[in-house]
C-alpha cells in the first residue's frame, strides 16, 4: 500500500489512485460497485499546499464585511447545532481531464495533467450558507462573498480564496461539516468546507475559516491568476473500467459508468463499441439530480478479441452534449469531449 504523501493525510494505495505530486486522482475503477456515493477513502484531493491539521474546538468561523450589518462568529459545535440540510453533490477539479488535451487532441495544456479522476459524489451535511449571510444581515447592496481556507499560504499568493457572486451564495451552497455520515475527514476539509454545487472545485474552500461579504467585486489571485471565468462544469461521461483493462471474450458484458453536468441533469447517455461509427442508448438508474452524477449501464457483446474504443456521451437537460473534440482552453479546463476509453478483449481465461 503507498502511503500519504508530504501533502496528503489518507493512505494512497495504487488501486484506488494515481499520485500527481501533492494531489491525488481517483482510479475509476474504483468506484465499481461502491453505490452512488464515492467512499472517502477514494475520493480525490486537490491541494494547493498540505493537508493542515485543525483544532475543532478552538476553530472560529467569522462572517464580516461591507455586505453585512451584523459581522458574527461561529464555532464549531455551535455550528452543528443549527438546523442542516443534506445534499447529495459532485465536487469536481476544474482541470479535470486536462491530459486528454495532449494524448487525444495532440495539443497539450500546462498543469496537472488529471485523467477524469478528479471528481468525486459525496452526502454533504451541514448549514447552509444564505442561513449565516441572513442571521449577519445580508445587506441589499451586497456583490460577493469571499470564502477563505485555513490551509498554509500558496507561494507568495496568500491562503486559498474564492469570491462568489451573492446570488450563488444564496442559492444552494452549503457550510459542510459531514461528508457521507461522518465529520469530513482532514484532507477533505475538516473541520468544515463550502460545498458549491455545480460549480468547479476550488469554490468549494477546504478548512474554512472566514467568509467577507462585499460591496463591491472582489478580485483575488484565484479567479483572476488561477481559474479566470471558470465557473460551472461542462458535460462529462467515465467508465467504472481501468484504463487499458482486459475483458473475457466470453460474454455480454454489462458495462457501468457515470455522466455528470455542472449545467442541469443528465436525460441522455448513448456508447459506441467501434470507435463512434455507431451508438447505442445506455440504460439509467440511480438518481437524476442536477449536482451529482447519473450513474447507467448498458450490454456488450463483442464477437472477436483485440483492442477496442469504448466511448460513452451524455447530454444534460439544457441540450448540451459532449463533442468529439473540444477547443483547448489555455489553462487546460473544461475537457468536455467524449474519452476513448481503450479496453483489450482476451480468449477467456
Amino acid at each position: 500500500m503507498r502511503q500519504a504523501t508530504a501533502a496528503i493525510m489518507k493512505p494512497l494505495p495504487g488501486n484506488l489512485f494515481r499520485v500527481h505530486g501533492e494531489n491525488a486522482e481517483m482510479r475509476w475503477e474504483a468506484m465499481s460497485g461502491q453505490g452512488y456515493h464515492t467512499p472517502a477513502d477514494r475520493f480525490f484531493v486537490r491541494n494547493h499546499t498540505w493537508t493542515p491539521r485543525v483544532d475543532a474546538t478552538t476553530w472560529r468561523l467569522r462572517v464580516h464585511g461591507a455586505g453585512v450589518r451584523s459581522p458574527l462568529e461561529y464555532g464549531y459545535e455551535e455550528l452543528r447545532a443549527m438546523p442542516s440540510r443534506t445534499y447529495d453533490a459532485a465536487i469536481e477539479c476544474a482541470g479535470n481531464g486536462r491530459r486528454f488535451y495532449d494524448t487525444q487532441q495532440h495539443d497539450a495544456a500546462p498543469g496537472t495533467q488529471w485523467g477524469l479522476g478528479g471528481i468525486g459524489v459525496a452526502r454533504w451535511r451541514g448549514v447552509p450558507l444564505r442561513r449565516l449571510l441572513k442571521e449577519a444581515g445580508l445587506r441589499p447592496e451586497a456583490v460577493d462573498v469571499l470564502a477563505t481556507g485555513l490551509d498554509a499560504p500558496f507561494e507568495e499568493y496568500g491562503h486559498v480564496r474564492r469570491p462568489l457572486p451573492v446570488g450563488k451564495a444564496m442559492d444552494d451552497v452549503l457550510v459542510a461539516y459531514e461528508m457521507n455520515g461522518e465529520p469530513l475527514p482532514p484532507d477533505h476539509g475538516y473541520p468544515v468546507r463550502l460545498v458549491v454545487p455545480g460549480w468547479v472545485g476550488i469554490a468549494s474552500i477546504k478548512w474554512l475559516g472566514d467568509i467577507e461579504v462585499s460591496t463591491t467585486e472582489l478580485h483575488t489571485p484565484w479567479n483572476t491568476v488561477f481559474y479566470p471565468d471558470v465557473t460551472t462544469q461542462p458535460v462529462k461521461s467515465a467508465f467504472e473500467l481501468g484504463w487499458n483493462a482486459r475483458l473475457p471474450l466470453a460474454g455480454p458484458h454489462i458495462l457501468r459508468g457515470r455522466s455528470w453536468s455542472g449545467q442541469g441533469r443528465i436525460v441522455r447517455v448513448e456508447v459506441g463499441f467501434d470507435g463512434g461509427q455507431s451508438w447505442h442508448e445506455a440504460e439509467h438508474h440511480g438518481r437524476r439530480l442536477v449536482s451529482a452524477w447519473l450513474p447507467w449501464h448498458i450490454s456488450w457483446a463483442p464477437q472477436r478479441t483485440g483492442a477496442y474504443e469504448l466511448m460513452a456521451r451524455a447530454t444534460d437537460e439544457t441540450g448540451a452534449t459532449q463533442p468529439l473534440t473540444t477547443p483547448r482552453h489555455p489553462y487546460g479546463y473544461h475537457f468536455d469531449a467524449v474519452i476513448r476509453h481503450p479496453v483489450e478483449i482476451v480468449n477467456a481465461w
